[in-house]
């Protein structure tokens, strides 16, 4: 009779006490979804390699103190956020020494970096094929709008509208102001829905 594969209570209680079979087989599933995440933040394909090896090392280190609350895949993914942040304000820190003047609102002419968009808002569609096109283009087409957000901006953007994220709790992340999370969100809505109407229509009114 073939063994039963581990539930994922058993891998998390045998990862907890140092089995790393157990560990790798408890992430794999799940790592896609942590480097689409992360590389959302950073926009860079190093970067997300450093974050999530770090975020691994930070998932690994609290397990034992994972208590079940939410589900496995939901606490590691914030850990995986948490660290592309760290890594972000360690790329910010190293920026502002080689060019120490603040980071302007604008003009918004700087351009973010390719993101995947795994996460996409759900598009209310009819389920046929014309409207599954019709998502999928429309997906396509807020991954290329958001490529072309400003860093700040689209870091907002990805944190509040697509992670629901607390804006205060962006503004402790980011290390800024709650008014300024809110300036930069509504700047990006407006880039996206301009540039989305570009994408979809062709910029007719």
């Amino acid at each position: 009779m073939t063994e039963a594969p581990p539930t994922e209570t058993d891998l998390i209680l045998r990862a907890s006490t140092g089995d790393s079979d157990a560990f790798g087989g408890l992430v794999q599933p799940h790592l896609a979804l942590f480097y689409n995440g992360i590389h959302r933040i950073l926009g860079n394909d190093a970067d997300a390699q450093d974050a999530l090896q770090d975020a691994l090392m930070s998932i690994h280190r609290d397990l034992p103190r994972f208590e079940g609350r939410s589900r496995f895949s939901s606490w590691g993914y914030k850990v995986c956020l948490n660290a592309a942040l760290m890594v972000r304000r360690s790329r910010v820190r190293i920026h502002d020494m080689e060019r120490p003047e603040p980071l302007a609102l604008g003009p918004f002419d700087a351009r973010g970096h390719h993101q995947e968009m795994d996460h996409a808002p759900e598009w209310q569609v009819e389920a046929q094929a014309h409207a599954l096109a019709e998502q999928h283009e429309l997906r396509a087409c807020l991954t290329r709008a958001l490529d072309e957000l400003p860093d700040t901006h689209r870091i907002v953007f990805v944190l509040k509208d697509l992670e629901d994220w607390d804006t205060e709790d962006i503004a402790r992340h980011l290390q800024v102001t709650a008014g300024t999370v809110r300036q930069r969100l509504h700047r990006a809505r407006v880039l996206l829905q301009a540039r989305l109407r570009t994408l979809l229509l062709g910029g007719r009114p």
